[in-house]
């Protein structure tokens, strides 16, 4: 809270200037958070997804990996977010349709026993992941859409837990 009691930032000084929170007093606890977004594309795009026909390989097993390795490097595409040895990252995969149109949603649990919480680890994940897809599949399908990257769930830290 600000002198006036106005809620602050966490990550700006007094003077408004961006900062990295200090966490070194906080107590090390387990944190947990969960992530999903969505990839809407053409029915026929995501039938050579499924049927493993897309020539770049195997899309969902490459965005499993691109979705990890987008949690595990969170601190270096976010500036402020405190570097996290994580200790277990999970993605699941779902397909459908809808009308005319095909989807696939990521969703990312992200698990951390540290000092600062891992809902960006578990969004990073969840955006590499579909940005890969789309990276895979952008030669049939250029009119594919990212939508609906969220958290959905956060527990552990000062905060408490969270659930939309």
């Amino acid at each position: 809270m600000s002198a006036e009691g106005k809620p602050q930032l966490s990550h700006t000084d007094a003077e408004g200037h961006a900062r990295m929170v200090d966490v070194g007093d906080k107590a090390v606890t387990d944190r947990r958070a969960v992530a999903e977004g969505v990839i809407r594309m053409q029915l026929s795009t995501l039938r050579q997804i499924i049927d493993g026909e897309v020539e770049k390989g195997d899309v969902l097993a490459v965005a499993r990996l691109a979705a990890i390795q987008g949690a595990k490097q969170t601190s270096n595409l976010i500036p402020l977010c405190h570097p996290l040895a994580l200790d277990h990252v999970t993605v699941e995969v779902e397909d459908g349709e809808d009308g005319e149109r095909g989807w696939i949603r990521m969703s990312v649990s992200t698990r951390v026993s540290a000092r600062t919480g891992v809902e960006m680890e578990a969004m990073s994940a969840v955006s590499v992941g579909l940005l890969t897809i789309y990276d895979m599949c952008k030669a049939v399908d250029r009119g594919m859409e990212i939508c609906d990257v969220r958290l959905l769930a956060k527990s552990g830290g000062r905060s408490g837990d969270w659930t939309r």
